[in-house]
């Protein structure tokens, strides 16, 4: 196979993963407030993985509007797994930052992922397993630093 068969074969997969994920991802958001949606708990991923964060920066982080971001936060702190707190680079600024609640959360919704996780991999050897982790860490790393561009087609 070609180059362009190879990544037209990798999309076709891609899309197939990320409608499974879709698919998975109501049932796996738990173990918290019944009334967060999907981006409310990836907010808070990105809190509690990356450290507190201004509301612009999380919604670069997101992919999202700020004004999006901005209810999405209301609604963590209201439920007390996010609180504000002063930016300590900037006083009149503030950013958001995790709860000891908030992280309990997370921990729970990472660890009933993880279960399903190992479900789908028991009958994986491990050389399978450690191959698939290290080729989409590599695959997200291109993702992350290569900026999408069109190809010219004549």
């Amino acid at each position: 196979m070609s180059v362009a068969e190879d990544a037209d074969e990798l999309g076709v997969q891609l899309v197939r993963f990320m409608r499974a994920v879709n698919r998975a991802k109501p049932h796996m958001a738990r173990h918290g407030p019944d009334s967060l949606d999907r981006l409310a708990y990836a907010a808070l991923f990105c809190l509690v993985h990356d450290g507190p964060q201004r509301t612009g920066k999380l919604a670069e982080l997101l992919h999202a509007e700020i004004s999006t971001v901005s209810r999405e936060s209301r609604s963590l702190v209201a439920h007390g797994l996010v609180e504000r707190r002063a930016d300590p680079i900037d006083g009149r600024a503030c950013v958001l930052a995790a709860t000891s609640e908030g992280e309990r959360v997370f921990e729970e919704n990472r660890k009933h992922r993880n279960r399903w996780l190992a479900a789908i991999l028991a009958d994986w050897p491990s050389q399978d397993r450690a191959a698939m982790t290290e080729l989409l860490t590599r695959l997200n790393t291109g993702i992350e630093t290569t900026p999408p561009q069109l190809a010219d087609q004549k």
